[in-house]
């Protein structure tokens, strides 16, 4: 009498110390860390030819400026690394939602497959216009400081297209491998580095040098680019406070009425900082005043009613955390006293303010997985080495 022994259906496992062929990592994209690396590098190659080409037709017979406005290398690199940076995001999350990715979940944990919580497309729009919104500021920044470092100088033709593409590849290797492994602390990272490089941007491109003697508002009055920037910083960074509100407490407990209803009043709370946050930079306070200083109020009401009632809406909340948020709330109220007997003017105490309400945003996002029971993915990475038995 014989036995055969019944194999698995499906191809046989890949060996740890197999290199990913090309052909495998474009079947499946990001069936493992290494085929997802593999894409990216592709894709960053992609873009590397297409804007080479491209920066080479533009420059062609031209010497150019390294930065200084219109026809300059930085402007180009900005303008060409923004539109590489939204097209990079969407497709890495396009690529994420399509294909299964095990190996990369053990790596990241869930990513933003939360239960409770998922992007929306409006959602991917402003993740990806935040990226782009970086990679612009970021390499007009870079172009600013070459220039003084490299004064008169100016860049030829070929060199031009080779930095341009070069500046391409990377802002698109790069965004599309934040869009694969994007995980709720990153999307805080992002978030912060926005909320900076587009404060730090309209700052330095206001056309009132004395701006700051009246208020943060003062920056989004214009009609420049200042102002522009600083408006569009406010609304995306508005969107993208309520996408944490939502990962913020999709891990919080909510196994009984009290605990559920607790949650779900810190998740409007935040999603309300956020529409207001948007709000502010919607309604320039020159010409909707009375609607700009009510959001502007409410989005700090909302920050305070949070702090002061958060023991008793997520009871497990830690008391060191809630003490901290108490101590910001006793300094805002501080530098608000300074500012009424005229020691601080209103954009030292906007500055201070808007500084722990989102690093107070940011501390929750990851207090919230610990609150929890567990981080952000962890539950979901032990849950494919083990079994549990049933009772």
């Amino acid at each position: 009498m014989s036995t055969t022994q019944e194999h698995p259906a499906g191809p046989a496992p890949r060996e740890h110390d197999d290199p990913v062929s090309l052909r495998a990592a474009l079947r499946h994209p990001a069936e493992s860390a290494e085929s997802l690396e593999s894409v990216a590098l592709l894709a960053g190659s992609a873009f590397f030819v297409v804007g080479g080409l491209v920066s080479l037709a533009v420059f062609w017979g031209r010497d150019l400026p390294i930065a200084g406005g219109q026809g300059s290398l930085g402007e180009f690199v900005g303008i060409a690394g923004a539109v590489v940076a939204v097209v990079a995001f969407v497709l890495g999350r396009v690529l994420v939602r399509r294909t299964a990715n095990p190996a990369l979940r053990r790596e990241i944990g869930q990513g933003l497959s939360v239960p409770g919580a998922r992007l929306h497309w409006f959602d991917v729009t402003a993740l990806a216009i935040a990226h782009g919104a970086i990679a612009l500021l970021s390499w007009f920044a870079l172009a600013t400081v070459l220039e003084f470092c490299f004064r008169d100088a100016v860049v030829f033709t070929l060199p031009g297209a080779a930095l341009a593409a070069v500046a391409m590849a990377l802002t698109g290797y790069v965004c599309f491998l934040s869009a694969a492994r994007m995980t709720p602390m990153l999307l805080s990272l992002v978030l912060a580095v926005f909320l900076v490089v587009g404060a730090l941007t309209s700052m330095l491109s206001a056309s009132d040098p004395h701006w700051w003697k009246e208020n943060l508002s003062a920056l989004g009055m214009t009609n420049d680019v200042s102002a522009m920037a600083f408006n569009l910083t406010l609304i995306v960074a508005g969107a993208i406070v309520t996408i944490i509100a939502r990962y913020a407490t999709a891990t919080l407990p909510a196994g009984n009425p009290p605990d559920r209803r607790g949650r779900d009043l810190v998740r409007i709370g935040l999603i309300l900082i956020g529409v207001f946050l948007a709000c502010v930079g919607i309604f320039p306070v020159d010409r909707f005043f009375l609607l700009h200083n009510t959001v502007a109020t409410g989005m700090a009401v909302c920050f305070a009613a949070i702090v002061v009632f958060l023991p008793w809406l997520i009871r497990t909340a830690p008391r060191v955390f809630v003490g901290l948020g108490y101590v910001y709330v006793v300094v805002i109220i501080v530098m608000a006293v300074f500012f009424a007997t005229g020691y601080y003017n209103l954009t030292a105490v906007e500055l201070v303010a808007a500084c722990l309400i989102f690093s107070w945003i940011i501390v929750f996002l990851r207090t919230a997985g610990a609150a929890g029971g567990a981080p952000l993915g962890a539950a979901d990475v032990a849950s494919e080495g083990s079994v549990a038995p049933r009772r």
